[in-house]
């Protein structure tokens, strides 16, 4: 099964990032005579203004897919410095940065994710920086675990020893080490990143309208589907199930590499 949940988000990736190559129609063309059509040469219909809800799917998988990317990308790299300096300093400091963490941790990921929307009124970039910017905290705490760990091995206190630079000693011995884990967490700050721009822009204040993704699509076809035009909220809706159990799949045989090995 990992292959096939592998295979089943590759296609998925791969449909979106190259969403000119596969759409049938340009995003944003309105055709008024096929307003809610289920067929009339559009592959998944058309939604209330005409337009072709395939060739947005995809464009609009791209979108949620970059921000969701970009934004795990973002806490990777705050989760790893933070979480770095901790625990390679460790003492007083290791003791403040982990007080400021669990006081960031206390607070629900949902409160902050508003406040910075408040702040800087949403938009593509806007939104990668707001969920990378509040999703570092796990990254952050593996990182000081691993490193707490790894620092007191042979091979790094040899490394000290021969005067070994510690920029070289955090990321060719410390950091190295720490990647498995670290990719694992990742894999699952992604799905979650997934979910937060879908339900910020289900809600109308994520992404705006004018922007086509997963999330405002569903956020557009609520009243679509009192009218009979189920097929505008379905597919994205499916795409989105989709992606964030391939994902959680994926992470899960990651974690336990012997159910990977069972299930392939």
């Amino acid at each position: 099964m990992f292959v096939f949940w592998c295979s089943l988000l590759g296609l998925i990736v791969i449909l979106t990032l190259f969403a000119g190559s596969f759409s049938s129609h340009p995003v944003n063309e309105m055709d008024m005579d096929a307003v809610f059509s289920a067929r009339d040469g559009h592959l998944l219909g058309t939604d209330h203004l005409g337009r072709d809800v395939f060739s947005r799917l995809l464009e609009g998988g791209k979108v949620t897919l970059i921000v969701a990317g970009l934004s795990v990308l973002l806490s990777f790299i705050i989760g790893v410095v933070y979480g770095g300096i901790s625990g390679y300093a460790g003492g007083w400091t290791d003791s403040v940065m982990m007080r400021i963490l669990e006081a960031l941790i206390s607070i629900p990921s949902l409160v902050l994710v508003l406040a910075f929307q408040a702040i800087m009124q949403g938009g593509m970039w806007g939104m990668t920086f707001i969920i990378g910017v509040t999703g570092w905290f796990t990254t952050a705490r593996i990182v000081r675990s691993e490193f707490i760990r790894l620092k007191d091995t042979e091979y790094v206190k040899m490394a000290k020893m021969f005067g070994t630079p510690v920029w070289r000693i955090i990321t060719g011995h410390l950091l190295r080490n720490s990647l498995p884990p670290l990719f694992v967490v990742t894999i699952f700050n992604l799905a979650g990143a997934v979910f937060i721009e879908v339900s910020l822009s289900f809600l109308g204040i994520g992404i705006p309208s004018a922007i086509p993704s997963w999330g405002n699509m569903l956020y557009n076809a609520q009243n679509d589907l009192l009218i009979g035009a189920w097929w505008i909220g379905v597919f994205p809706g499916l795409l989105i199930f989709l992606t964030i159990l391939s994902i959680n799949f994926i992470g899960e045989a990651l974690k336990d590499p012997r159910r990977r090995r069972f299930h392939a």
